[in-house]
């Protein structure tokens, strides 16, 4: 079930014998992929550190996953179908030529991307991808670059911000698409959605 208003998140408990451990977004992400395409449950996943870790508080300690400390919660995960193939991410997808020109969509299961606060409101289990995009200027480029920081560059009238459980994109031109932080392609259409409660996390 996802957060609810209120309740508390997660439960105690310990990385469990066959659960496995990421300390990247992309290892997590490779970690559930490779569940689905062998059609079996995702395992349990410790998570160390990355943009998702950060989100929800992990350590870069692999020993707490195992101790009574640890927390488990359940976790969204994000799918999009890139050009009729389906890929799923943990963390975040980015869809853009150049960070300076062009359009950008960010679609968030987390909250940063590195060192950018860039969804504040972004909660991974909450059943909702916050997604934003836009065509910015090159001058309000600038000015939301220094802002990315402290998630203080929405709202902005030029960048449109969502918080869907699905949401389609076609480009006029193909786009480079990043999940989780590696580039997978380029693609002139996606299909994003979220799928609530897919999997667990031990911090």
């Amino acid at each position: 079930m996802t957060i609810e208003k209120g309740r508390p998140w997660g439960a105690p408990g310990r990385l469990s014998g066959d659960g496995t451990v990421a300390r990247t977004d992309s290892e997590a992400r490779r970690i559930l992929e490779e569940a689905y395409r062998a059609k079996v449950d995702p395992p349990q996943i410790g998570i160390l550190g990355g943009d998702l870790g950060r989100t929800v508080g992990a350590r870069a300690d692999e020993s707490r996953l195992r101790s009574d400390d640890a927390v488990e919660l359940p976790m969204d995960l994000g799918e999009v179908l890139v050009d009729g193939r389906m890929h799923r991410f943990v963390a975040h997808l980015v869809a853009r030529r150049s960070w300076w020109f062009g359009p950008v969509v960010a679609a968030m299961n987390a909250q940063w991307i590195g060192r950018w606060d860039v969804a504040p409101k972004s909660h991974p289990n909450d059943g909702l991808l916050d997604v934003l995009d836009g065509n910015p200027s090159v001058d309000d480029r600038l000015k939301a670059r220094g802002r990315l920081r402290t998630g203080t560059h929405v709202p902005h009238p030029a960048i449109r911000v969502r918080r869907v459980e699905a949401v389609q994109f076609t480009f006029e031109r193909p786009m480079k698409i990043w999940l989780d932080g590696e580039l997978i392609g380029t693609a002139t259409d996606l299909s994003v959605r979220v799928r609530p409660d897919a999997w667990s996390a031990v911090v």
